[in-house]
């Protein structure tokens, strides 16, 4: 028996080992991210409780291409979305507490071909560390294919400390201009080795409005979000992920004409099938509203985990004009008065401010007011501060149903962080005790100091990298890591390393 369990653990170590050196750093530019090679096993009883340690058969054929990430996670259950573009089959889940030890299975379902599935593990232990193994039958094979070994973590419950990791815009259309493949590679698994309980996207990774409005059809636009996949899965595996809607992706409901077949209903359609996002339930509150051809958004929510509520909020659905990037020759605002989160999403995050008893609260948008360049510099703006351009406060006048603008409605519930992206820098700036984090690029081989000159105040810090946030009890410590490829390592650029922590309080 312990030879078994010897060979198994060595197995699963070369596996993994395997599957980091395809995918780390160095080498070409290659959009494509290479596919583990798995270790098939010998069939189980899908009616049966898997044994281990189970026997490994040596066999020469037997891969899996496909890709999984997981999402919506709970103190008691989380979702594995898997998607293959071309092979059909069966996937099975065995999961369990303890490494390589897998006491749980979930039933043997039937993967189609480019058809994302979803699995939602139930019934799980809270403040739990697990680790699973997904594995995989071709249609055409009696052999399973055996996946490493991954885990993830449910939610804790307030007094438990835990860390949880953020990116800026990545923008994988930029190849060779703000984007470079190995490094983005290297910055997801270097973030993956933090071991975050989840991963959170603040927008523009999926950017649908560089296609042509004139020829665009559902395949392209659902080939911005499945060309994340292999990239995200490299974190996704170990760390649910929560996307933000960014101006690039062009979910937003100016676009939509009472029809199935337009740019908007196909975003988010495509969004939602390939990254299982959180809908409102007991564990998470957010935007009740049905769309047709789509059903909930999931645009918008919030959760609480550990001592801290995270909160969601995106200003493109509600705006009944372009926010940003108008696609198509649609007029863009003629006023910044136009653009809104709308009636419901803001007394939704009023209520969910006001009612949540958590330490900290963490809010997150792709950017103040959803354009515009700056922090806090934007902050006392529109519906976001109450003023016009021109000094004048008129809130009162442009939202008489609304009780305050959303920077104060952040300082009366003493937010501690606004995390924002867009403008492809890292600075950190405060504004009546609430902190303005704007966030790095993961990918740009540049590592440039985009859009400095309009934050006039702040820590501020070039690409590339992404930001990890502890949070106990007694503090959060937030931390800027930046990223490297090899080739440009050197003195002062080494890759993993922090380049500026904060604590609250």
């Amino acid at each position: 028996m312990d030879q078994v369990l010897n060979l198994q653990r060595l197995c699963a170590s070369l596996c993994t080992f395997a599957f980091l050196t395809a995918c780390g750093g160095g080498g070409s530019s290659n959009s494509a991210v290479s596919a583990a090679e798995p270790v098939p096993i010998s069939p189980t009883s899908p009616s049966q409780p898997v044994v281990t340690p189970m026997p490994i058969e040596v066999s020469s054929n037997g891969v899996f291409n496909g890709t999984w990430v997981m999402g919506s996670p709970t103190s008691d259950a989380v979702v594995f979305n898997v998607h293959s573009a071309d092979q059909a089959g069966n996937v099975a889940l065995d999961f369990g507490v303890n490494s390589l030890q897998y006491d749980q299975q979930l039933p043997t379902t039937a993967l189609q071909m480019d058809k994302p599935l979803e699995l939602r593990l139930q019934n799980l232990k809270p403040a739990t560390r697990y680790f699973y193994r997904l594995r995989y039958q071709a249609s055409n094979s009696k052999e399973w294919v055996l996946m490493p070994e991954y885990e993830f973590q449910t939610a804790k419950p307030p007094g438990q400390s835990f860390v949880f990791a953020t990116q800026g815009d990545s923008h994988p259309e930029r190849l060779k201009t703000q984007f470079d493949a190995d490094l983005y590679k290297r910055t997801l698994l270097r973030a993956a080795a933090d071991k975050p309980d989840f991963y959170i996207l603040s927008g523009d990774d999926f950017s649908v409005d560089t296609l042509n409005p004139a020829t665009i059809t559902a395949t392209q636009v659902r080939e911005r979000y499945t060309l994340q996949r292999p990239y995200l899965s490299l974190i996704g595996r170990t760390s649910p992920l929560f996307l933000v809607n960014g101006n690039h992706e062009q979910a937003a409901r100016y676009l939509l004409d009472g029809t199935p077949n337009n740019v908007a209903v196909w975003a988010q359609n495509a969004r939602n099938s390939l990254y299982s996002q959180p809908a409102p339930d007991t564990f998470y509150s957010g935007n009740l509203e049905q769309v047709p051809f789509i059903g909930l958004l999931r645009n918008y929510f919030a959760w609480t985990w550990g001592d801290a509520l995270f909160v969601v909020i995106d200003p493109y659905w509600a705006s009944p004009v372009a926010v940003d990037n108008q696609f198509g020759g649609v007029s863009k605002r003629q006023s910044m008065w136009d653009v809104t989160h709308g009636d419901a999403q803001y007394n939704w995050l009023k209520r969910t401010l006001e009612q949540s008893k958590a330490k900290y609260k963490f809010v997150f948008a792709h950017h103040v007011m959803g354009t515009g360049r700056g922090g806090i510099e934007l902050a006392k703006l529109w519906e976001w501060g109450g003023e016009s351009q021109n000094g004048q406060l008129e809130f009162a006048a442009q939202r008489p149903s609304w009780t305050t603008p959303i920077h104060q409605l952040m300082v009366a519930n003493k937010v501690s962080i606004f995390f924002q992206g867009h403008d492809h820098i890292w600075v950190r700036q405060k504004l009546d005790g609430v902190t303005y984090q704007t966030l790095s690029q993961p990918a740009d081989p540049n590592y440039t100091l985009w859009n400095v000159d309009a934050y006039l105040t702040g820590d501020k810090f070039p690409n590339t990298g992404y930001t990890r946030v502890s949070v106990s009890p007694n503090q959060v410590k937030v931390d800027y890591v930046r990223t490297y490829l090899q080739k440009d390592e050197g003195p002062g650029k080494v890759h993993g390393e922090v380049a500026f922590t904060y604590t609250l309080p």
